[in-house]
């Protein structure tokens, strides 16, 4: 914390530095960055130096802007500056009224006396190694006979620059506290609040402390800004706070926040690192520090104030129970307005069958899907009220602590589609709104004791990658139900790899180019290339399989199976009777057993009364009531059929994240954005054969296409390259992304492609060279970026029989 005395003659140190820039004091505000900015003003109001503790001192003086303009208010050119440790006492002795200063390394908080002295609404904090503090002597100079001036001149030459140590903090023992004095402490955790918004600008916080004393104190913290606030992750957690004022409260001592107030803390665990944990710049840190931390440590593991861990894993949570969770997030999605979704896991499974709560896709932040085994460790968390806010803010990937969480059995009484309805004894977990007993959520840092122990658990959870493979039955499950986990790497079906490259089929009259040469090129282009695929995306190709709106171009994950069979119960649940339109027949039709322990069911069908007389009974069915699996198992026995639910009086499609249509196994899906779509009577004059464009048209609803997207990685000897294959990837593969949806055998054609193509584990050496048509294309990304895209075109994978051995040549 230096201070420089300004004058003729003035040795280097002593100028201001010429890149910082200046602010005028009316553009202060507290939502900027300020390093390497500073704050030029004229000294008009001296404050008295204050003494904390020994060489830690406090002043605060105002300044107001020298280029005082008239049509500025003076509130907003004067400003206070508070002065920490041997800066204010540097400044006590160099400084006087009148006198121009130049502040820098200075932070901005608001002023809690603005309406009281009629100044800036900020005031500005000068502490830490990076406060510096020029001081221009302009006012009229002492006698020099005067001990005012004596004492100037013996105290800081103007040639000279005075760079401060190390201060030396003292701390004040928790029982030995008075009203009214401000103090340093250190303490021991044995209760807290994460931060919350107050009814004014500020977060509050709040906390009790002990010491060797076994005085429990309290302590109300008001910040700004969240990082200010003590980074406590649970109770036996260590705190240093610097410049706390001792109030009397209740008949009881309590400690807030002042000017230039600071925390740091430690974790309170015996043996385990001495890290401080803060958002400050600049902290007082030593082996004095250490020691105090170690002796409070060993304190507080001998004492018996503290209480026992509330944080315990999935595997030990039984119903009822409130508890801490130390987990990893993976995904989350917002249920509402006054609901958030958590999914999170920690490595242990849960005894008790578990709330599953179905959300859209799109909707999700993170991965959508996971593997069987993984799954089955997942935990559903809904998050409520103030802390949505929160959570929202959360990333997918971080390490949290979920306070307070809280453990109810068989609750139904919670937003969103759920399976609670199928699962009676199933177990939810809820953290409620407000902050009582601690409750929220605070994301670990990944260095921390916790945090380590976490990864290993998580490290022991075999990858999805290391899943086996399928077989053929599991396969078409998979592609036509997405969230089950097909592995990273995916093995060759039955043993079979097929040898193959690519053909071009363009016209193209082009000298290939290597990838180095592409990229240099301009967008806009066609190029051929010789490659190796180095790797692609996405890894379970269930994913690759998408769903495109040729009206908006929009394009959507194929919903998976949970969600659709959450919506067609939905609609079961909720059906009542209504009267079918005059050009319908209504009548019932025998759903088949899916198994010995299951019954044969009736359900309601509606038939076109056009498509009766014509014979055509089989070919159109509105069907309500139903589950996915019964209408799956129709499907065997009936050509189309349209799920719908009665609306009111009258009947409607479901949501359109289920499908509008079934044909056999395929499955057709509408576009939210594009369709109107309604119940109509559909017009089969003229049409011999009723398909799935006349069905979306007859309903309004806009058709989905299924395409596949898989981005891949190209290398040659120059360079790699990331390119997409989805227009042509149809010709690609020599399979329609529509077969993929249904068909297991277009299913093992990809997957065989792709082994040989990139085979896991493989070397470079072992993957084949190919020939591609590359198309260039310019496009903007989300930040409204210009890049360049590169799409693979005009190329079909050839799989050439397998050639005979050759002789060897003789010697």
């Amino acid at each position: 914390m230096p201070l420089y005395v300004l004058s003729e003659g003035a040795g280097p140190h002593a100028q201001v530095p010429t890149d910082q820039t200046r602010i005028p004091i009316p553009l202060i505000t507290t939502n900027t960055d300020y390093s390497n900015k500073s704050v030029k003003g004229k000294v008009i109001c001296k404050g008295q130096l204050m003494s904390l503790a020994a060489d830690d001192f406090i002043l605060k003086t105002v300044i107001q802007e020298e280029d005082s303009q008239q049509s500025t208010s003076l509130q907003n050119q004067t400003i206070n500056v508070i002065l920490f440790g041997s800066l204010a006492k540097d400044f006590d002795q160099a400084g006087s009224q009148g006198d121009v200063v130049v502040a820098s390394g200075f932070t901005v908080t608001k002023s809690s006396t603005v309406s009281e002295h009629n100044l800036h609404p900020c005031n500005l904090l000068l502490s830490g190694d990076d406060a510096c503090l020029y001081v221009s002597c302009l006012s009229p100079p002492p006698d020099p006979r005067s001990p005012l001036a004596n004492k100037r001149s013996a105290t800081l030459s103007s040639e000279v620059s005075r760079n401060t140590k190390t201060p030396k903090y003292t701390y004040e023992g928790l029982g030995n506290l008075k009203s009214g004095s401000v103090v340093n402490v250190y303490g021991v955790v044995v209760f807290f609040k994460q931060p919350f918004k107050s009814r004014g600008t500020d977060y509050c916080s709040s906390l009790k402390i002990t010491d060797q004393s076994n005085q429990k104190i309290g302590c109300t913290i008001f910040c700004e800004k969240l990082e200010e606030h003590p980074k406590i992750f649970q109770i036996g957690d260590i705190v240093r706070m610097h410049r706390v004022k001792a109030q009397c409260f209740n008949n009881s001592i309590t400690l807030v926040n002042t000017f230039g107030f600071s925390v740091v803390t430690f974790d309170g665990a015996v043996g385990a690192a001495v890290e401080p944990r803060t958002s400050s710049r600049s902290f007082h840190f030593d082996q004095e520090v250490r020691r105090t931390v170690e002796e409070l440590r060993s304190w507080a593991a001998s004492q018996t104030l503290l209480p026992a861990v509330t944080t315990i894993p999935l595997s030990a949570v039984e119903p009822k129970a409130y508890f801490d969770l130390t987990c990893q997030l993976l995904a989350k999605a917002p249920i509402d307005t006054t609901c958030t979704l958590l999914r999170v896991w920690d490595g242990t499974k849960c005894p008790r069958t578990l709330l599953k709560v179905i959300v859209e896709p799109n909707v999700t932040e993170g991965p959508s899907f996971f593997s069987k085994k993984k799954e089955d460790l997942i935990a559903n968390i809904l998050v409520y009220d103030n802390h949505v806010e929160f959570a929202r803010q959360l990333k997918p990937g971080a390490f949290l602590r979920i306070y307070n969480l809280r453990a109810i059995s068989g609750s139904s009484k919670v937003p969103g589609l759920t399976s609670s309805h199928e699962e009676v004894d199933h177990l939810a977990f809820h953290l409620h709104g407000g902050t009582a007993y601690g409750r929220g959520i605070r994301v670990l840092p990944e260095n921390s004791t916790d945090v380590q122990e976490l990864k290993k658990a998580l490290e022991a959870f075999p990858s999805d990658r290391d899943e086996d493979s399928l077989n053929d039955t599991e396969l078409l499950e998979i592609w036509s139900t997405p969230p089950e986990s097909l592995g990273l790497t995916q093995h060759c079906i039955d043993g079979e790899r097929a040898e193959c490259s690519t053909e071009r089929s363009c016209s193209h009259n082009l000298q290939p180019v290597t990838l180095s040469e592409l990229k240099r090129s301009d967008p806009g282009q066609i190029h051929h290339v010789t490659v190796q695929l180095r790797s692609y995306e996405p890894h379970r190709l269930h994913q690759a399989l998408k769903l495109y709106c040729s009206k908006c171009t929009s394009m959507l994950d194929v919903p998976d199976d949970d969600l659709v069979a959450g919506l067609f119960s939905k609609a079961s649940r909720d059906s009542g009777s209504c009267t079918p339109p005059p050009w319908m027949f209504s009548g019932k039709v025998d759903v088949p057993a899916g198994s010995a322990e299951s019954q044969n069911r009736s359900l309601s069908v509606h038939l076109s009364a056009q498509l009766v007389s014509e014979g055509k009974t089989k070919e159109l069915i509105f069907l309500s009531g139903s589950t996915l699996e019964e209408t799956c198992r129709l499907t065997a026995g009936y050509q189309n059929i349209i799920p719908v639910r009665s609306s009111g009086d009258h009947l409607a499609l479901l949501d359109m994240s289920a499908p509008f249509l079934f044909r056999g196994r395929k499955r057709y899906y509408g576009c939210k954005r594009c369709s109107e779509a309604a119940v109509r009577e559909p017009r089969a004059e003229g049409v011999e054969v009723i398909d799935e464009k006349i069905v979306a048209e007859a309903l309004g609803v806009q058709l989905l296409q299924y395409v596949l997207l898989m981005k891949l990685e190209l290398q040659d000897a120059t360079d790699t390259l990331e390119v997409f294959l989805w227009r042509d990837a149809e010709l690609f593969f020599s399979v329609t992304a529509e077969e993929a949806a249904a068909n297991q055998e277009a299913q093992k054609s990809i997957h065989q492609t792709m082994d040989a193509l990139c085979p896991p584990g493989g070397s470079a050496g072992g993957r084949p060279w190919l020939n591609l048509c590359l198309t260039a294309y310019r496009t903007t990304n989300d930040e409204g970026q210009n890049q360049t895209c590169y799409q693979i075109c005009h190329t079909t994978v050839a799989r050439p029989s397998s050639p005979t051995r050759s002789e060897p040549d003789p010697a």
